[in-house]
C-alpha cells in the first residue's frame, strides 16, 4: 500500500513539474511578445539608421554618390511676339509660351573627402543632354526675350550719376545693344557671347570680373561645379542625416539679415533624415534659390510601385511680402512684391526675381501685367517632393520655379526711356524624378513593408501563444490538483482499520448458556 502510494506522488509531482514548466514558458512568451510589440520598431529604427548611414563601400554610400536615376529638366520659354509695339507704343507685351525643351540629367559627387567630424565634402558633376523626342521643338528654336545683362545694367545705373547714364546710353548706341534679343532656347539656357560682357572683360580689372565669359541662364551648370559642397553624414546624429553644414567652406550666408534667414542647414533635395512625420517641416537649400526653402507635409501618396509616402510642398506665405519674410529684404522697404523672391545679392546685383510656374501664388496683377499666360494650376506648377518617411529618400519630385526679371525705367537711357517698370517673366523650368528604379523601390517596400508584418506576426503571435498556454497550464494544474486531492483522499479511507465488532445480543445469549 505504501508502495502506492510513493508511486502515486512521484508521478503527481512529474506532472506538476512539466505544467508548472509550461506555464513559465507560457508567461516569458507573453512578455517577449508585449516587448516585440512595444519595441520591436525601435529595433528596426536603428537597423534603417545603421544601414543608412554614408560609410564609403555601403550600398547606401554608392547610391547616393552616383544615383540610379536620371533627372530631367523640361524648360518653357515666354517668347515675346510683340517688342516693337511693346516699346514704341507702350502696349502690352504679349508672351507666347514655347515648349516643353527636355533635357536628361546625369549626376554624380566627384572629389568626395571624408572629414573627421562625421561630414562629407564635395562637389557636384552633371551632364545634361537635349532629348528631341520628348520636346515640342528643337534647342535652336529662336526666341525673342528682354537682353538680361542690358536691363540688368539699366536697371542698376538708375539711382548713379547722370553723366553715368548718358555715357552708358552713347556705349550701347555704338555697340548697337537693344533691350530685346533673338537667341536660340539653347543659347538662352547655355550661353551665348554678349557685348556687354565682352566690353566689362576688356575694361573692369581681373580682379573684379564676372565668373563667365558668355551669359546664360544654366550657363556653367552642365559641367563640374566649382562649388565645395560638406553634408553631414549621420554617423554621430540622424538628425543631421544629409543636411549641409557648409558651402564653400561658409556655415551660412551673408546676404540677410538674420541668422536664421542666413542658415543653409537644410537637404539638397535627394535624402533626408530619416522617420518623418506628417508635422514635420523639411528644408531644401539651393545656392540659385539664395535661401532656405522650408516645404510642409500636403497629402499622402503612393508610388507606381506601391511605396507610401508624404508629399511635401513650400507653405502659401514662403514667398510673401509679410513680417516672417522681412530678413530677406535687407535694404528695407519697398521689398519684392508678394509671390516672388528677389535673388539680386546672389546673381551679381542682377535684378532676377524668382517665383513660381505663371505666378503660382503670387499677386494677380502680376500676371495681368503681360497677356499670354494662364491661370496658374496647382497640379501643373506647384514645387513638391515626395518623401519616404521612414528612409527619407526622395522618391518623385518636381521643382518648379520661373525665372523673371525686374526692369526699371531709366529716362535717360534712351533706349529703355520707354520701358516701363515691370515684373518680365523669361522662363520656367521642372527639374525632377518621375520614378526610382527597381532595385530601388523593391528595397523601399521591403524595408517598409515587411517590419510591421513581422512586429504583428511576434508580438500578436507570441503573446497569444503565451495567453493560450498559460491557460491551457492553469487548467491543467487545477485539474491535477483536484485529482491529486482526490487520491489522498481515497488512500486515507483504504489505510484507515475497520470497526471492532460489537457483541449482537443473540451472540450473549449462547455465551451465557455455555
Amino acid at each position: 500500500m505504501q508502495g502506492r502510494d510513493k508511486l502515486c506522488a512521484k508521478l503527481t509531482s512529474a506532472f506538476l513539474r512539466k505544467w508548472w514548466f509550461v506555464l513559465a514558458s507560457a508567461v516569458v512568451m507573453l512578455l517577449l511578445g508585449i516587448v516585440c510589440a512595444i519595441f520591436f520598431g525601435s529595433w528596426v529604427r536603428m537597423v534603417i539608421d545603421y544601414k543608412l548611414v554614408l560609410r564609403q563601400g555601403s550600398m547606401t554610400f554608392e547610391w547616393w554618390a552616383r544615383p540610379p536615376v536620371r533627372p530631367f529638366v523640361r524648360v518653357y520659354v515666354y517668347n515675346v511676339t510683340n517688342a516693337d509695339e511693346f516699346l514704341n507704343n507702350g502696349s502690352k507685351p504679349i508672351l507666347d509660351e514655347l515648349g516643353p525643351y527636355v533635357y536628361s540629367e546625369e549626376w554624380e559627387k566627384v572629389n568626395i573627402t571624408d572629414n573627421e567630424n562625421g561630414t562629407l565634402s564635395f562637389q557636384y558633376k552633371r551632364m545634361y543632354t537635349f532629348q528631341p523626342h520628348l520636346s515640342a521643338g528643337p534647342d535652336d528654336d529662336a526666341v525673342v526675350v528682354p537682353n538680361i545683362p542690358m536691363l540688368s545694367a539699366t536697371s542698376q545705373s538708375k539711382n548713379a550719376a547722370r553723366f553715368l547714364r548718358l555715357a552708358m546710353a552713347s556705349i550701347m548706341d555704338i555697340l548697337k545693344i537693344k533691350p530685346f534679343v533673338e537667341v536660340s532656347v539653347g543659347q538662352l539656357l547655355w550661353g551665348y557671347d554678349d557685348p556687354l560682357l565682352k566690353l566689362a572683360r576688356d575694361v573692369v580689372p581681373k580682379d573684379q570680373t564676372l565668373p563667365y565669359n558668355e551669359f546664360g541662364l544654366f550657363y556653367g551648370k552642365n559641367a563640374t561645379s566649382p562649388d565645395v559642397v560638406t553634408m553631414f553624414t549621420g554617423v554621430r546624429d540622424m538628425a543631421e542625416y544629409g543636411i549641409i553644414e557648409r558651402y564653400n567652406m561658409r556655415d551660412k550666408l551673408p546676404h540677410w539679415t538674420t541668422d536664421q534667414c542666413n542658415s543653409i542647414a537644410g537637404s539638397d533635395g535627394s535624402i533626408f533624415p530619416p522617420h518623418i512625420t506628417r508635422n514635420d517641416t523639411l528644408s531644401v537649400y539651393d545656392k540659385d534659390l539664395c535661401r532656405l526653402l522650408p516645404l510642409k507635409y500636403l497629402t499622402d501618396v503612393e508610388s507606381s510601385a506601391g511605396v507610401e509616402g508624404y508629399r511635401f510642398t513650400p507653405p502659401e506665405n514662403v514667398f510673401a511680402n509679410d513680417e516672417h519674410n522681412r530678413c530677406f529684404c535687407p535694404a528695407g522697404p519697398p521689398c519684392a512684391p508678394n509671390g516672388l523672391f528677389n535673388v539680386s545679392l546672389c546673381q551679381y546685383d542682377s535684378p532676377i526675381m524668382l517665383s513660381f510656374p505663371h505666378f503660382y501664388l503670387a499677386d494677380e496683377s502680376l500676371r495681368e501685367a503681360v497677356e499670354g499666360i494662364s491661370p496658374p494650376d496647382p497640379e501643373k506648377h506647384r514645387l513638391f517632393i515626395d518623401v519616404q518617411p521612414e528612409m527619407g529618400i526622395a522618391m518623385r519630385a518636381r521643382a518648379r520655379i520661373q525665372i523673371n526679371l525686374a526692369v526699371s525705367q531709366v529716362v535717360d537711357i534712351k533706349q529703355v526711356a520707354n520701358f516701363p517698370d515691370i515684373i518680365f517673366p523669361i522662363l520656367w523650368f521642372e527639374e525632377g524624378i518621375d520614378e526610382l528604379p527597381s532595385e530601388v523601390t523593391s528595397l523601399l517596400r521591403l524595408a517598409t513593408r515587411v517590419p510591421p508584418i513581422a512586429r504583428a506576426a511576434l508580438g500578436w503571435g507570441l503573446s497569444a501563444l503565451g495567453a493560450l498556454l498559460i491557460l491551457l497550464a492553469v487548467t491543467c494544474l487545477i485539474r491535477s490538483s483536484h485529482r491529486q486531492s482526490t487520491l489522498r483522499l481515497e488512500g486515507h479511507v483504504i489505510a484507515k482499520p475497520p470497526p471492532p465488532k460489537t457483541p449482537s445480543k443473540e451472540n450473549g445469549y449462547e455465551l451465557n448458556r455455555r
